[in-house]
Protein backbone atom coordinates (compact mmCIF):
# COMPACT_ATOMS: atom_id res chain seq x y z
CA UNK A 1 0.00 0.00 0.00
CA UNK A 2 1.24 2.98 -1.15
CA UNK A 3 1.23 5.99 1.59
CA UNK A 4 0.69 9.95 0.60
CA UNK A 5 4.03 10.69 1.32
CA UNK A 6 5.76 8.18 -1.07
CA UNK A 7 2.87 9.40 -3.61
CA UNK A 8 3.82 12.96 -2.97
CA UNK A 9 7.82 12.22 -3.57
CA UNK A 10 7.16 9.84 -6.76
CA UNK A 11 5.09 12.86 -8.49
CA UNK A 12 7.16 15.74 -7.36
CA UNK A 13 10.87 13.81 -8.85
CA UNK A 14 8.89 13.29 -11.81
CA UNK A 15 7.74 16.70 -12.39
CA UNK A 16 11.14 18.10 -11.57
CA UNK A 17 12.49 16.30 -13.49
CA UNK A 18 10.73 16.83 -16.48
CA UNK A 19 11.67 20.59 -15.95
CA UNK A 20 14.67 19.68 -17.47
CA UNK A 21 13.80 19.14 -20.59
CA UNK A 22 14.97 20.87 -23.78
CA UNK A 23 12.74 23.47 -25.44
CA UNK A 24 13.07 25.60 -28.26
CA UNK A 25 14.49 28.94 -27.04
CA UNK A 26 14.33 27.21 -23.84
CA UNK A 27 11.11 28.79 -23.43
CA UNK A 28 9.76 26.08 -21.27
CA UNK A 29 6.06 26.09 -22.59
CA UNK A 30 4.68 23.78 -20.24
CA UNK A 31 2.82 23.42 -17.27
CA UNK A 32 1.59 20.18 -14.77
CA UNK A 33 -1.29 19.67 -12.99
CA UNK A 34 -0.86 16.81 -9.79
CA UNK A 35 -3.95 15.36 -8.11
CA UNK A 36 -3.35 12.57 -5.96
CA UNK A 37 -1.37 9.71 -8.11
CA UNK A 38 -2.34 11.35 -11.69
CA UNK A 39 0.00 14.02 -13.15
CA UNK A 40 -1.16 16.33 -16.02
CA UNK A 41 1.33 17.56 -18.72
CA UNK A 42 -0.44 20.55 -20.24
CA UNK A 43 1.26 22.91 -22.98
CA UNK A 44 1.22 26.45 -21.93
CA UNK A 45 0.25 28.41 -25.52
CA UNK A 46 1.73 31.37 -23.83
CA UNK A 47 5.05 30.51 -24.21
CA UNK A 48 4.34 29.25 -28.17
CA UNK A 49 6.36 30.90 -30.59
CA UNK A 50 3.55 32.66 -32.93
CA UNK A 51 5.80 33.34 -35.57
CA UNK A 52 8.59 31.04 -35.58
CA UNK A 53 5.68 28.16 -34.67
CA UNK A 54 2.26 28.76 -35.74
CA UNK A 55 0.83 25.50 -35.58
CA UNK A 56 2.66 24.85 -32.38
CA UNK A 57 4.80 21.82 -33.40
CA UNK A 58 8.20 22.57 -31.91
CA UNK A 59 6.00 23.53 -28.62
CA UNK A 60 4.37 20.18 -28.77
CA UNK A 61 8.22 18.31 -29.32
CA UNK A 62 9.53 20.21 -26.18
CA UNK A 63 6.93 18.81 -24.02
CA UNK A 64 7.24 15.48 -25.92
CA UNK A 65 10.71 15.81 -24.16
CA UNK A 66 9.42 16.60 -20.90
CA UNK A 67 7.07 13.78 -20.76
CA UNK A 68 9.58 11.41 -21.54
CA UNK A 69 11.31 12.62 -18.42
CA UNK A 70 8.14 11.97 -16.36
CA UNK A 71 8.24 8.60 -17.50
CA UNK A 72 11.75 8.30 -16.86
CA UNK A 73 11.61 9.48 -13.18
CA UNK A 74 8.50 7.84 -12.11
CA UNK A 75 10.51 4.27 -13.36
CA UNK A 76 13.54 5.59 -11.56
CA UNK A 77 11.48 5.88 -8.46
CA UNK A 78 9.88 2.14 -8.98
CA UNK A 79 6.60 2.86 -10.43
CA UNK A 80 5.13 1.79 -13.69
CA UNK A 81 4.02 4.85 -15.72
CA UNK A 82 0.43 4.59 -17.33
CA UNK A 83 0.24 7.20 -20.09
CA UNK A 84 -2.19 8.06 -21.98
CA UNK A 85 -1.90 10.77 -24.79
CA UNK A 86 -4.38 13.25 -25.88
CA UNK A 87 -6.85 12.07 -23.54
CA UNK A 88 -9.57 14.58 -24.24
CA UNK A 89 -9.86 16.05 -27.75
CA UNK A 90 -12.03 19.34 -26.00
CA UNK A 91 -8.98 19.89 -24.06
CA UNK A 92 -6.23 20.82 -26.27
CA UNK A 93 -3.57 22.03 -23.68
CA UNK A 94 -3.71 18.63 -22.16
CA UNK A 95 -0.96 16.66 -23.58
CA UNK A 96 -1.15 13.69 -21.79
CA UNK A 97 -1.70 12.14 -18.41
CA UNK A 98 0.39 9.81 -16.12
CA UNK A 99 -0.77 7.78 -13.21
CA UNK A 100 1.36 5.98 -11.05
CA UNK A 101 1.12 1.99 -12.42
CA UNK A 102 2.12 -1.07 -10.57
CA UNK A 103 5.16 -1.35 -8.54
CA UNK A 104 8.44 -2.05 -11.34
CA UNK A 105 12.23 -2.17 -10.42
CA UNK A 106 13.87 0.10 -12.63
CA UNK A 107 16.42 -2.08 -15.57
CA UNK A 108 20.20 -0.54 -15.58
CA UNK A 109 19.32 1.36 -18.65
CA UNK A 110 16.75 3.53 -17.22
CA UNK A 111 18.83 4.41 -14.24
CA UNK A 112 21.79 5.56 -17.13
CA UNK A 113 19.30 7.74 -18.77
CA UNK A 114 17.69 9.32 -16.01
CA UNK A 115 21.31 10.53 -14.41
CA UNK A 116 21.90 12.45 -17.52
CA UNK A 117 18.45 14.37 -17.28
CA UNK A 118 20.14 17.16 -15.15
CA UNK A 119 23.47 17.00 -17.13
CA UNK A 120 22.81 17.15 -20.62
CA UNK A 121 23.05 20.65 -22.45
CA UNK A 122 22.15 21.90 -25.68
CA UNK A 123 25.14 23.01 -27.60
CA UNK A 124 25.14 26.12 -30.07
CA UNK A 125 28.53 25.80 -31.36
CA UNK A 126 30.76 23.51 -33.64
CA UNK A 127 32.13 20.72 -32.45
CA UNK A 128 36.08 18.57 -32.10
CA UNK A 129 37.30 16.91 -34.98
CA UNK A 130 36.60 13.60 -32.52
CA UNK A 131 34.84 11.00 -35.02
CA UNK A 132 31.68 8.99 -33.52
CA UNK A 133 31.81 5.15 -33.81
CA UNK A 134 28.78 3.58 -36.05
CA UNK A 135 28.02 1.58 -33.77
CA UNK A 136 27.24 4.46 -30.92
CA UNK A 137 25.62 6.40 -33.76
CA UNK A 138 23.30 3.53 -34.28
CA UNK A 139 22.80 3.37 -30.97
CA UNK A 140 21.46 6.67 -30.65
CA UNK A 141 19.35 6.05 -33.34
CA UNK A 142 17.81 2.98 -31.64
CA UNK A 143 16.78 5.05 -28.44
CA UNK A 144 14.49 7.26 -30.90
CA UNK A 145 13.10 3.78 -32.55
CA UNK A 146 12.07 2.70 -29.29
CA UNK A 147 9.58 5.37 -29.08
CA UNK A 148 8.29 4.78 -32.70
CA UNK A 149 10.08 7.86 -34.62
CA UNK A 150 13.28 7.47 -36.87
CA UNK A 151 16.56 9.18 -36.46
CA UNK A 152 18.71 8.89 -39.91
CA UNK A 153 22.36 10.12 -40.00
CA UNK A 154 22.71 12.06 -42.97
CA UNK A 155 25.86 9.47 -44.35
CA UNK A 156 26.35 11.40 -48.11
CA UNK A 157 28.32 14.39 -47.93
CA UNK A 158 26.27 16.03 -50.76
CA UNK A 159 22.72 15.44 -48.00
CA UNK A 160 24.69 17.62 -45.62
CA UNK A 161 25.82 20.32 -47.64
CA UNK A 162 22.16 20.48 -49.09
CA UNK A 163 20.86 20.58 -45.34
CA UNK A 164 23.20 23.22 -44.72
CA UNK A 165 22.52 25.32 -47.62
CA UNK A 166 18.93 25.26 -46.93
CA UNK A 167 19.40 26.11 -43.24
CA UNK A 168 21.75 29.14 -44.19
CA UNK A 169 18.85 30.14 -46.31
CA UNK A 170 16.50 30.06 -43.89
CA UNK A 171 18.97 32.04 -41.84
CA UNK A 172 19.05 34.68 -44.13
CA UNK A 173 14.95 34.63 -44.42
CA UNK A 174 14.55 34.81 -41.04
CA UNK A 175 17.29 37.74 -40.41
CA UNK A 176 15.36 40.22 -42.83
CA UNK A 177 12.00 39.38 -41.00
CA UNK A 178 11.50 41.69 -37.98
CA UNK A 179 8.99 39.00 -36.48
CA UNK A 180 11.66 36.05 -36.68
CA UNK A 181 13.85 38.28 -35.12
CA UNK A 182 11.87 39.76 -32.55
CA UNK A 183 10.61 36.69 -31.70
CA UNK A 184 14.52 35.40 -31.08
CA UNK A 185 15.65 38.58 -29.16
CA UNK A 186 12.41 37.96 -26.44
CA UNK A 187 14.46 35.07 -25.54
CA UNK A 188 17.86 35.93 -25.79
CA UNK A 189 18.79 36.77 -22.13
CA UNK A 190 21.57 39.50 -21.01
CA UNK A 191 24.94 38.34 -19.13
CA UNK A 192 23.43 39.83 -16.04
CA UNK A 193 19.78 38.88 -16.50
CA UNK A 194 18.06 37.01 -13.39
CA UNK A 195 15.19 35.27 -15.58
CA UNK A 196 14.93 31.78 -15.46
CA UNK A 197 14.29 31.07 -19.18
CA UNK A 198 15.49 32.05 -22.65
CA UNK A 199 18.89 31.18 -24.07
CA UNK A 200 21.95 32.54 -21.50
CA UNK A 201 24.32 34.44 -23.02
CA UNK A 202 27.09 32.37 -21.65
CA UNK A 203 25.16 29.61 -23.99
CA UNK A 204 25.89 31.09 -27.06
CA UNK A 205 28.47 32.10 -29.66
CA UNK A 206 28.88 35.74 -30.20
CA UNK A 207 29.52 35.19 -33.46
CA UNK A 208 26.22 33.85 -35.62
CA UNK A 209 28.61 32.84 -38.46
CA UNK A 210 29.24 29.48 -38.19
CA UNK A 211 33.73 28.35 -38.44
CA UNK A 212 35.05 29.24 -42.15
CA UNK A 213 31.62 29.49 -43.95
CA UNK A 214 32.53 26.50 -45.77
CA UNK A 215 29.37 24.35 -47.77
CA UNK A 216 29.05 21.58 -44.62
CA UNK A 217 28.82 24.39 -41.93
CA UNK A 218 25.22 25.04 -40.35
CA UNK A 219 23.59 28.79 -39.52
CA UNK A 220 23.38 29.77 -35.75
CA UNK A 221 20.71 31.33 -34.78
CA UNK A 222 21.55 35.43 -34.08
CA UNK A 223 20.84 35.35 -30.50
CA UNK A 224 23.40 38.48 -29.97
CA UNK A 225 22.48 40.11 -32.80
CA UNK A 226 25.14 42.75 -32.41
CA UNK A 227 25.50 43.22 -29.21
CA UNK A 228 28.39 42.22 -27.09
CA UNK A 229 27.28 38.72 -25.34
CA UNK A 230 27.81 35.50 -25.77
CA UNK A 231 31.11 33.28 -25.60
CA UNK A 232 33.86 33.45 -27.82
CA UNK A 233 35.60 30.92 -28.47
CA UNK A 234 39.57 30.81 -27.20
CA UNK A 235 42.26 30.94 -29.43
CA UNK A 236 42.92 27.25 -28.44
CA UNK A 237 39.92 26.39 -28.45
CA UNK A 238 38.87 22.58 -29.34
CA UNK A 239 36.15 23.67 -31.52
CA UNK A 240 37.42 22.84 -35.05
CA UNK A 241 34.65 23.88 -36.60
CA UNK A 242 33.51 20.14 -37.54
CA UNK A 243 29.64 19.62 -37.80
CA UNK A 244 29.90 16.29 -36.54
CA UNK A 245 27.03 13.75 -37.37
CA UNK A 246 24.21 14.93 -39.37
CA UNK A 247 20.98 13.57 -38.47
CA UNK A 248 17.38 13.96 -39.14
CA UNK A 249 14.36 12.99 -36.94
CA UNK A 250 11.27 12.20 -38.42
CA UNK A 251 7.81 10.68 -38.44
CA UNK A 252 5.56 8.81 -40.28
CA UNK A 253 2.41 11.17 -39.66
CA UNK A 254 2.33 15.12 -38.85
CA UNK A 255 -0.20 15.32 -35.99
CA UNK A 256 -0.28 16.43 -32.54
CA UNK A 257 0.39 12.67 -31.79
CA UNK A 258 3.44 13.00 -34.11
CA UNK A 259 5.20 15.72 -32.49
CA UNK A 260 4.51 14.30 -29.04
CA UNK A 261 6.18 10.78 -30.38
CA UNK A 262 8.97 13.10 -31.92
CA UNK A 263 10.07 14.58 -28.71
CA UNK A 264 9.62 11.63 -26.22
CA UNK A 265 12.22 10.04 -29.32
CA UNK A 266 14.43 12.96 -29.48
CA UNK A 267 14.62 13.38 -25.54
CA UNK A 268 15.57 9.85 -25.42
CA UNK A 269 18.42 9.94 -28.06
CA UNK A 270 19.82 13.14 -26.05
CA UNK A 271 19.72 11.55 -23.12
CA UNK A 272 21.61 8.13 -24.07
CA UNK A 273 24.26 10.40 -26.16
CA UNK A 274 24.72 12.72 -22.80
CA UNK A 275 25.67 9.58 -21.42
CA UNK A 276 29.01 9.02 -23.16
CA UNK A 277 29.53 12.72 -23.58
CA UNK A 278 28.48 13.48 -26.72
CA UNK A 279 25.83 16.72 -27.20
CA UNK A 280 23.58 17.73 -29.85
CA UNK A 281 23.14 20.99 -31.81
CA UNK A 282 19.83 21.95 -33.54
CA UNK A 283 18.78 23.47 -36.76
CA UNK A 284 15.02 23.71 -36.87
CA UNK A 285 15.26 27.17 -39.27
CA UNK A 286 14.66 25.29 -42.71
CA UNK A 287 11.52 23.47 -40.88
CA UNK A 288 9.91 26.69 -39.92
CA UNK A 289 9.63 27.23 -43.50
CA UNK A 290 6.86 25.49 -44.97
CA UNK A 291 8.08 25.27 -48.65
CA UNK A 292 11.28 24.30 -47.47
CA UNK A 293 10.03 22.19 -44.86
CA UNK A 294 8.34 20.16 -47.29
CA UNK A 295 11.55 19.81 -50.13
CA UNK A 296 13.24 18.06 -47.37
CA UNK A 297 10.68 15.73 -46.78
CA UNK A 298 10.42 14.95 -50.57
CA UNK A 299 13.88 14.91 -51.09
CA UNK A 300 15.71 13.87 -47.99
CA UNK A 301 13.16 11.87 -45.65
CA UNK A 302 11.51 9.09 -48.27
CA UNK A 303 8.19 11.00 -47.64
CA UNK A 304 8.68 11.28 -43.53
CA UNK A 305 8.42 14.25 -41.82
CA UNK A 306 11.28 15.76 -40.60
CA UNK A 307 10.84 17.04 -37.48
CA UNK A 308 14.40 18.52 -36.28
CA UNK A 309 17.46 18.74 -37.60
CA UNK A 310 20.46 18.14 -35.33
CA UNK A 311 24.00 17.35 -35.20
CA UNK A 312 25.82 15.19 -32.84
CA UNK A 313 29.46 15.55 -31.92
CA UNK A 314 32.40 16.10 -28.70
CA UNK A 315 32.32 19.53 -27.60
CA UNK A 316 33.55 21.54 -24.11
CA UNK A 317 31.67 21.49 -21.14
CA UNK A 318 28.58 23.07 -21.29
CA UNK A 319 27.39 26.46 -19.62
CA UNK A 320 25.17 25.95 -16.71
CA UNK A 321 21.35 26.45 -17.82
CA UNK A 322 18.53 27.81 -15.80
CA UNK A 323 14.78 26.44 -15.46
CA UNK A 324 11.91 28.05 -13.74
CA UNK A 325 10.99 27.09 -10.08
CA UNK A 326 8.27 24.56 -9.75
CA UNK A 327 6.01 27.01 -8.15
CA UNK A 328 5.68 28.60 -11.51
CA UNK A 329 5.03 25.44 -13.75
CA UNK A 330 3.47 22.91 -11.01
CA UNK A 331 -0.76 23.11 -9.52
CA UNK A 332 -1.58 20.74 -6.95
CA UNK A 333 -5.15 19.67 -6.72
CA UNK A 334 -6.59 17.43 -4.33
Amino acid sequence: MRTSDEIDKAVHAAVEAAAWAPSVHNTQPWSFVVSGEEISVRSDSDRRLPVEDPAGREMLISCGAALLNVRLALREMGYEPLVRVLPDPDRRALLATVRLGPAARPDEHTRLLHTQIERRRTHRGDFTGEELPERFVEAVCGEAAAEGVRLTPVRFAAGVRVLAALTRAAQEVHAQDQGFSLEVLRWSRSPDSTRRDGVPAEAYPREAEPGDGSPGFFARRDYAHGRPWGYEPPEQSSETGSPGVVALLTTAGDEREHWLAAGQGLQRALLFASAYGVRAAFHTQALELPQLREFIRLRLCSGEHPQMIMRLGVAPEAAATVRRPLTEILDERP
